[in-house]
């Protein structure tokens, strides 16, 4: 695997990669529902994964019979994740070490996410990292979810990186997918969420990571 400091820039998903929250969206989309008499249908995560944040919004609305406004049911999910992402939600191991390391080399950071961006920088600054981001995209800025590679394109954009300079980390196939599809590298890492989608993962990706330690030279060989 290339050594990430020769990369101009390093991407992250935030969900499932960053932050170890997948689980805390199954919760929250059970309590949530739970509020509305709604029951959590089994097939739930696997159709909005490829959502943007307000696709969800309209998802919850129209086809699972919500009935409020997407912005209301979107400030309900900030709420309570918020909450979460603050108390219960713990980061990846070694995202601290790695962020420090890949400023310390000089690389450009930034995040691309299904998320919306209050979410994103709420979630970034609950845990103090958001300080080493450059540049911030949600899906919805970017106009596409993922696997369409619009989110990953227009964080290289932000930060002035061509594609092929850049590094992407992501927890699950469609941001792989994303990643690829924009022309950069992909690492994957693992996730209780998505582990049993490892051998895809790693088909897709151009390596694969347990914890991000293990990108760090002291760790290496």
């Amino acid at each position: 695997m290339r050594d990430i400091s020769t990369f101009s820039a390093a991407i992250f998903d935030m969900d499932g990669t960053l932050v170890d929250s997948m689980s805390m969206w199954s919760d929250i989309d059970r309590e949530y529902l739970a509020k509305y008499g709604i029951p959590m249908p089994p097939d739930l995560q696997k159709a909005i994964d490829p959502l943007t944040w307000e696709e969800c919004e309209l998802y919850f609305r129209d086809v699972l019979g919500i009935k409020k406004e997407p912005e209301e049911i979107g400030r309900e999910w900030l709420d309570m994740a918020l909450e979460k992402y603050e108390h219960e939600v713990p980061l990846k191991a070694g995202v601290r070490e790695v962020l420090a390391y890949l400023k310390q080399n000089g690389l450009s950071i930034g995040v691309a996410s299904s998320s919306s961006r209050a979410m994103i920088e709420g979630a970034l600054g609950a845990h103090d990292i958001l300080r080493y981001f450059d540049a911030i995209v949600s899906c919805d800025e970017a106009g596409a979810g993922k696997p369409d590679p619009a989110c990953y394109l227009a964080a290289a954009e932000k930060l002035g990186k061509k594609p092929a300079d850049c590094v992407v980390f992501e927890d699950l196939p469609n941001g792989i997918r994303a990643g690829r599809s924009a022309g950069m590298t992909v690492i994957a890492v693992d996730d209780a969420y998505s582990r049993p989608m490892d051998e895809e993962k790693k088909k897709l990706a151009d390596g694969y990571i347990r914890d991000f330690r293990e990108l760090l030279p002291r760790n290496k060989g």
